[in-house]
């Protein structure tokens, strides 16, 4: 096929540069893993393929008059290495992707093991995911069965499944194969969360097939997060409904919290009412999720259907999302819904207020720490929170310790920085 310079281009500098993206908010984290952001480079250089049709690496290579021998020579292969390394170091994202492009192009299927060794030798490859993943998407195309084998052999199973994802969107049956003569064992399939990636946008019903067919494990839960971008894409009305037709209890419950999160960005309220009225041990637990994303748009609207919800875990839950987001915005106003509805207050909803309030309000964070019901928990908050405060202003952090009535020995684990000048 044509590979599009600008759109490749511009997934590097998506990846390259991103970094730091938004990621799932439950688990308080916003770092994509190396692999979700290795997967993701791989998916936009696959859907970019669909998009621009045209012909791929194999038929390019009868057509293409300065293909490279197929004879590999050393000193030719240890100069286009050189070459690549140079690429790969530049620190411009777009010049980086053009060239990587090209330099690709220039490559002999028998090269393709050659440039990814030296690739991953040079210790670039979280920062320069766009390309990594551009080199093996590319060796899947030219001869995915050798990527493979390399990918598991050598890696950690991210590479593997940058290569089926690319093997898959192009040729479904043969990555299945392959995916079910390398496993043995009853238990989840691990290529198939890749190859669900492959094809979910060409193939959702061959997708969702293969995903009910996947036991409860971290493979499913890989594959279902495969899946939501599709889901996404479809609407929001036909994504509920491919979730009330999963049959697995379990795994509707996991898609449920999953499209939740991710619709909640678009319609919090609406989200909040479907969920809601989905409610069950798993779904419960992204409800503070959508309750948070709620209040950032309306604070009014989330508070009065947190107020109406009945007594339980989902109520709890309502008000830790509401309380996380007026912490990062209004620290007391936070603090002083906490003290309105103080039977709906969890240590996890405390923790989280002080976890969004400290930087701006230290000593509001700090006045809420005694609210923490398990001793140890709050002791431990109490040690992390003030030795925080005491490096950046001592003086306050000193007054304020002087004047609260603290466990022994959380001044005695304070001791050193309560000494220093």
């Amino acid at each position: 096929m044509k590979w599009n310079a600008i759109s490749v281009s511009a997934a590097c500098i998506f990846i390259g540069l991103g970094g730091f993206i938004l990621g799932k908010i439950t688990s308080g984290k916003t770092e994509l893993s190396e692999q979700d952001r290795l997967l993701e480079a791989s998916e936009r250089l696959i859907q970019q393929r669909s998009v621009d049709g045209g012909t791929d690496f194999r038929a390019r290579e009868t057509t293409r008059p300065n293909r490279p021998s197929q004879e590999l020579s050393g000193s030719n292969i240890d100069r286009k290495l050189a070459n690549m390394e140079e690429i790969v170091r530049g620190e411009n994202a777009l010049t980086r992707g053009r060239a990587m492009l090209n330099w690709i192009d220039s490559l002999a299927p028998q090269e393709f093991e050659a440039a990814v060794d030296r690739f991953r030798s040079l210790g670039l490859t979280e920062a320069r995911m766009g390309e990594y993943a551009m080199l093996l998407t590319a060796w899947s195309e030219v001869d995915p069965s050798s990527a493979l084998a390399y990918t598991t052999e050598n890696t950690n199973g991210m590479a593997t499944g940058t290569v089926l994802s690319a093997w898959a969107s192009r040729d479904p049956e043969s990555a299945i194969a392959w995916a079910k003569s390398n496993h043995q064992g009853e238990d989840a399939n691990p290529y198939m969360a890749g190859i669900i990636r492959g094809i979910v946008s060409s193939d959702p019903i061959r997708a969702t097939a293969l995903l009910q067919e996947l036991p409860f494990s971290v493979v499913r839960a890989e594959a279902l997060d495969a899946m939501t971008p599709y889901l996404l894409k479809i609407g929001a009305d036909a994504a509920k409904k491919w979730v009330a037709e999963l049959s697995d209890e379990r795994l509707r419950g996991g898609a449920t919290s999953r499209l939740a999160e991710a619709l909640a960005k678009q319609d919090p309220a609406g989200t909040a009412s479907w969920l809601l009225e989905n409610i069950n041990e798993r779904t419960v637990t992204s409800v503070d999720d959508v309750f948070r994303e709620w209040a950032k748009e309306d604070p009014a609207g989330a508070l009065a259907n947190f107020e109406s919800l009945p007594e339980g875990e989902a109520r709890s839950r309502a008000l830790r999302g509401i309380v996380t987001q007026d912490a990062r915005n209004n620290p007391q106003a936070a603090a002083d819904l906490m003290n309105r509805f103080p039977k709906d207050i969890t240590d996890r909803t405390v923790q989280h207020f002080i976890w969004n309030s400290y930087e701006k309000a230290p000593d509001v964070a700090a006045n809420q720490i005694g609210l923490i019901q398990d001793e140890r928990s709050r002791n431990r908050m109490y040690e992390r929170a003030l030795s925080s405060w005491l490096d950046r202003d001592k003086a306050a952090a000193k007054n304020w310790i002087s004047s609260a009535n603290l466990p022994a020995s959380v001044i005695e684990a304070l001791g050193a920085s309560l000494a220093q000048p």
